[in-house]
């Protein structure tokens, strides 16, 4: 099993989880969550009035307002998803976002204690 946490932009939420849904993986955590990567911040980005704390003296901003995607997959549907969230959201500008893939060691079901790809099926 793998954990697949897709960092992505906020307006994109919908389409993400449409394109899982349509794969058979309807079960997925997003937060909001504050960040930025080498861009230092996009202010087209953000669709309202940036408080201060959010930005630099020198115009740009310290923090970008994105989303973080989660959900863990079977090891055989993980290029599957990974190229599934990176299709949809690829935009080819700066800021698009970012695909991790990590290991999970087991899941637990909680309801049932059934484990590993059972729990997340």
């Amino acid at each position: 099993m793998k954990e697949i946490m897709a960092i992505i932009r906020p307006k994109q939420v919908g389409k993400t989880k449409d394109v899982l849904e349509k794969l058979g993986f309807p079960g997925i955590s997003a937060v909001s969550v504050l960040g930025r990567g080498k861009q230092k911040g996009i202010a087209s980005e953000i669709s309202c009035e940036l408080p201060a704390e959010l930005t630099h003296k020198s115009g740009g901003m310290k923090y970008v307002p994105k989303r973080l995607v989660s959900l863990v997959v079977p090891d055989a549907d993980v290029d599957l998803v990974v190229k599934s969230i990176i299709k949809v959201n690829c935009t080819g500008q700066v800021g698009d976002g970012r695909v991790f893939v990590c290991p999970v060691d087991n899941a637990i079901r909680v309801r049932t204690n059934e484990e590993g790809d059972s729990a997340i099926k």
